[in-house]
């Protein structure tokens, strides 16, 4: 007698999915011949790697052990299973390792599901001796994150300090983060902090603070805000203030105090740290520039830019198309006075004949090297006259990348603009503006910024960018 067809299929599923599940125990950990060496080779199987911690249990607090189940936490490829048991076997056999991986590493992990899982666990336990892990974790942007409070590292500080406090607790880590060893802590929760809309609350702790004579970091800050008018809003201007607070630039800090306490108080509202050696430079050898207003220099600059030819990138060596916001008029309410005094002086440097022998002659030498781009700085020497100052990267990477040596840096934090040569050809306008890793540049660096491409032989365009994707087209130079 034939089944009936209902139990036909009831039995051909039971068996689908039996066959699909597997023998029991087929998702369990297995035997390895070598354990240690499975555990080091994130490319086996989850099976493979709880059989091989099975094995090792064995000897619990072996060394050899021990290492790989740290590395097991950081290193890329093990599934999120492995990595928590991993966890589990520290928590139990290596507590203090484990607390000082996880503060080594968690900053750096680049696996998105496992932060957001170690974050819960963080929290689950209680652990707030890994404070620091966390804040120096969220003070690295990530762009896919459109709240602050969707961050991982947020919830769980939030839920071992409470919602509310949760920048309290990050300033609070600033403030006690004296030792050296802790600068880049500290760094990282200025960072965060500007981030969480509390720049008004550091400015004024930092320029109403009594800091002891040994707290160097928060001296300095004080030293720039003070006397200079500034707050730094990322690492790079931190270490920008740390350098001028140094011995040699007395005199600098001295005219940057005078020209900064002089100016309009809506001026110095606005003022960057890029604008110091833009003012100084005015207040030296052209003081009208001073007096004035946004309004005028950008009715002087756009005058003066209507005479010019422009060349609008169509796209950047990364293939990336720019949308040709180059204009005067495209950034018309996003620039500031400093803006328009750099862009003006700019466009001074460029009118003279020296300046202009020398970018064509830097150039040329671009051009027959395929190796690198080449840069450096405009600056004023010693009588007030504009300088080209080369510098060689030590880093040669390929023909379309500039990497900036320190040497240069360190020149730059009195100078008036970085620079960059796009002279991979003589008819390069597809490439007249700074590329995407040029803005990330000025982003990161926060400075004034000058690219100058080849037209053809006889012609540079030259375009102004600094941070946040401002970038203007000063028009072009000719070869004399």
């Amino acid at each position: 007698m034939r089944p009936p067809i209902a139990s036909l299929i009831a039995t051909t599923l039971i068996a689908a999915v039996t066959a699909m599940a597997g023998p029991a125990g087929c998702g369990g950990p297995v035997k390895v011949a070598d354990p240690q060496a499975s555990l080091r080779d994130p490319g086996r199987s989850p099976q493979v790697h709880l059989g091989a911690m099975d094995a090792l249990d064995a000897d619990p607090t072996d060394a050899a052990y021990l290492e790989s189940l740290h590395r097991m936490l950081w290193y890329p490829g093990f599934t999120l299973s492995v990595r928590e048991e991993a966890l589990k076997r520290l928590e139990t056999h290596d507590p203090e390792g484990l607390h000082r991986t996880i503060r080594q590493y968690l900053p750096r992990m680049n696996s998105p599901q496992w932060v957001t899982r170690l974050c819960e666990i963080i929290a689950d336990r209680g652990w707030t001796d890994l404070t620091p892990a966390l804040v120096s974790r969220w003070a690295l942007p990530d762009l896919s994150v459109r709240n602050e409070s969707d961050r991982p590292e947020f919830q769980a500080l939030a839920r071992l300090y409470g919602a509310r406090r949760v920048a309290d607790v990050v300033f609070e880590l600033f403030v006690d983060s004296s030792r050296v060893s802790d600068q880049g802590l500290r760094t990282r929760c200025w960072e965060l902090l500007h981030r969480l809309g509390r720049r008004e609350m550091l400015a004024a702790y930092i320029t109403a603070g009594d800091f002891p004579a040994d707290d160097l970091f928060l001296r300095d800050l004080q030293t720039g805000a003070v006397d200079m008018g500034i707050v730094p809003s990322n690492r790079e201007e931190i270490l920008w203030i740390r350098e001028l607070c140094r011995p040699g630039y007395e005199e600098f800090r001295s005219q940057a105090r005078q020209v900064t306490t002089t100016s309009a108080v809506h001026r110095r509202e606005q003022l960057e740290l890029r604008d110091l050696p833009i003012m100084v430079s005015a207040m030296l050898h052209e003081p009208e520039l001073l007096d004035k207003s946004r309004a005028r220099l950008y009715e002087e600059l756009s005058a003066s830019l209507k005479q010019q030819k422009h060349y609008l990138t169509t796209s950047n060596f990364e293939g990336v198309n720019t949308g040709h916001r180059q204009r005067l008029s495209d950034f018309r309410d996003e620039l500031t006075w400093g803006d328009l005094a750099a862009m003006r002086i700019a466009v001074r440097a460029m009118s003279v004949p020296q300046v202009v022998d020398h970018l064509f002659d830097y150039a040329d030498r671009d051009m027959a090297d395929t190796g690198t781009e080449y840069g450096g700085v405009l600056a004023l020497d010693a009588q007030g006259r504009f300088e080209v100052l080369e510098f060689m990267p030590r880093i040669r990477s390929h023909d379309r990348q500039f990497n900036a040596p320190q040497a240069m840096l360190d020149a730059a934090y009195t100078s008036l603009f970085h620079f960059h040569m796009h002279a991979q050809r003589y008819r390069n306008e597809d490439y007249a503006g700074p590329g995407y890793g040029d803005s990330n540049y000025a982003d990161n660096l926060r400075a004034n910024c000058l690219v100058f491409t080849y037209i053809d032989e006889s012609t540079l365009n030259v375009d102004y960018y600094r941070h946040g994707r401002v970038v203007v087209d000063l028009g072009v130079i000719t070869r004399g």
